[in-house]
């Protein structure tokens, strides 16, 4: 089955509230597991961040093949994602394809860790009226990015707090299917992560930190992302508008070491453990470029990164020049799609005969990550 047709098919199959769901077209299927969050609420920086209980009790789907496997790969989706409809057909590509188990883990704050209402244009429209009033004209506005733009306008360090979770999260995860513990994938599995965007920045900070050498063996593959956080652009309407991203941008690159330098004890404690370092690390090219392009070197033949041509939010330059490195040339390659695409939305679903030249492209780079995460 081509890919406009698997994400039509699993747009109407998925169910986020069925325990399970199978696939008749491949034998997989889809559990949509319980996670409960055990993230300290001492270390929320923002306390009215501890009020959203979705964040903290949610379900995370797996797909599971057909044949007990040995394999698994995390797949980390990107920026400001309110549903999981756009990985859903790249998470079924990469199970049948490499016959591994696939975990769809949501970011703190998305998907189905955020409350309802982020997504619902009706509800939210008061609210991009009152932001609107607030800054004023911005092109970049819009109902779909006006909760993420508003909260980190008012705290930038929500972005740390949010990926600092997702990792502990992660973290905890990883070590009870590694432990034989988990409800689906058996224990002794090779783990792997397909990262996209945002989601290479954070599991290119794992691997790099390797937290209880979970990922020593680990291969990731990252597709439109893997650049320092100085070579993004957020400004999108499906990300952050003009404001946030400028406030966001500001503080991370001038004033973010002041902040952690502070008295907040969490923060004084992730300042020099492996995750902080690594944080700290990928934020520019200078901060810990030592440490960071050791470990780059280290991992050369763990690395891969696919890059697009017209990608205006992380550019394909920026992913080159964060993981140019001697020896490393191979880990970038750059694609350039035929059609109308964008970062946000690689490939698109169209009615016309273009359709077929999304499907060579969408398979154009999914049997490349098959291929490295196999």
């Amino acid at each position: 089955m081509n890919y406009t047709d698997s994400y039509t098919n699993l747009k109407e199959l998925f169910r986020a509230e069925k325990e399970r769901i199978k696939i008749p077209w491949s034998g997989i299927s889809v559990f949509n597991l319980i996670y409960q969050s055990g993230f300290p609420e001492s270390d929320f920086i923002n306390i009215e961040d501890k009020k959203i209980e979705e964040n903290f009790r949610f379900t995370y789907p797996v797909f599971a093949p057909a044949q007990k496997s040995s394999k698994v790969i995390l797949l980390l989706h990107g920026l400001n994602e309110r549903s999981w409809l756009k990985y859903l057909s790249w998470a079924h590509t990469l199970s049948q394809n490499t016959s591994s188990y696939v975990v769809l883990f949501p970011i703190s704050f998305h998907i189905n860790r955020s409350p309802s209402v982020w997504s619902n244009p009706r509800e939210m429209a008061p609210f991009m009226n009152e932001r609107c009033r607030e800054t004023g004209a911005d092109s970049m506005l819009s109902f779909a990015n006006t909760a993420l733009s508003s909260r980190l306008s008012k705290d930038p360090m929500r972005f740390f707090n949010s990926g600092y979770q997702t990792a502990i999260d992660l973290i905890d995860l990883l070590i009870k299917i590694r432990d034989g513990r988990h409800e689906i994938i058996p224990a002794g599995c090779s783990l792997n992560i397909f990262a996209y965007s945002i989601g290479a920045f954070l599991g290119k900070i794992l691997m790099l930190a390797n937290p209880e050498a979970l990922f020593s063996d680990s291969k990731i593959f990252m597709f439109c992302g893997g650049s320092f956080f100085s070579g993004m652009n957020g400004r999108s309407k499906l990300i952050m508008d003009n404001r946030s991203f400028n406030e966001v941008f500001d503080f991370y690159l001038s004033k973010f070491e002041e902040t952690v330098a502070g008295e907040n004890k969490m923060l004084n404690d992730m300042r020099y453990c492996q995750l902080g370092i690594a944080f700290r690390s990928m934020l520019d090219k200078k901060r810990f470029s030592g440490y960071r392009e050791k470990r780059v070197m280290q991992m050369r033949d763990q690395l891969k990164a696919v890059a697009l041509a017209k990608d205006i939010i992380i550019p394909a330059e920026s992913i080159i020049k964060t993981l140019k490195a001697k020896g490393c040339k191979h880990i970038v390659s750059v694609k350039d799609f035929q059609f109308s695409y964008s970062h946000e939305t690689p490939f698109p679903i169209l009615k016309t005969a273009l359709s077929a030249e999304v499907d060579r492209s969408f398979d154009s780079v999914f049997s490349e990550a098959s291929f490295f995460l196999s």
